[in-house]
């Protein structure tokens, strides 16, 4: 089992930043892939960025390029920094975990039936 706690939501004007933690729980850490998500309202969960077990691939979605980053920190927590936000990254944000430990520590996946643990959410709202 694995459990998830995001944090660093809140209200933030439109060219501005925050960034988001998700501490996990549960298992060794080092050997799950993590990803963030995000919902906006009367929307489907859309992919934001994923980052493999070893740290060393990411990606993130064509519309946060060049302003949102993954990384971790392999002390059990993933971290989503967002600059520049926009409106349209109002949703509530979630990380989520694929625990296949027996997949190449290079691999990370965009889908989300791949990631099998979830955390809660944070809201973020953006303001213009």
């Amino acid at each position: 089992q694995v459990q998830l706690v995001e944090s660093g939501g809140g209200l933030v004007q439109a060219g501005g930043s925050l960034r988001l933690s998700c501490a996990a729980s549960g298992r060794t850490f080092s050997n799950v892939g993590m990803g963030w998500f995000r919902q906006a309202p009367g929307k489907e969960r859309e992919f934001v960025a994923a980052i493999s077990r070893s740290g060393s691939s990411t990606t993130v979605v064509d519309s946060v390029k060049g302003r949102f980053t993954i990384s971790r920190d392999n002390a059990k927590n993933v971290y989503l920094q967002m600059d520049s936000l926009k409106l349209e990254d109002t949703a509530v944000y979630y990380c989520a975990v694929d625990s296949r430990s027996y997949l190449p520590g290079t691999y990370y996946t965009t889908s989300a039936a791949e990631y099998d643990f979830w955390g809660q959410g944070t809201q973020v709202t953006v303001s213009s």
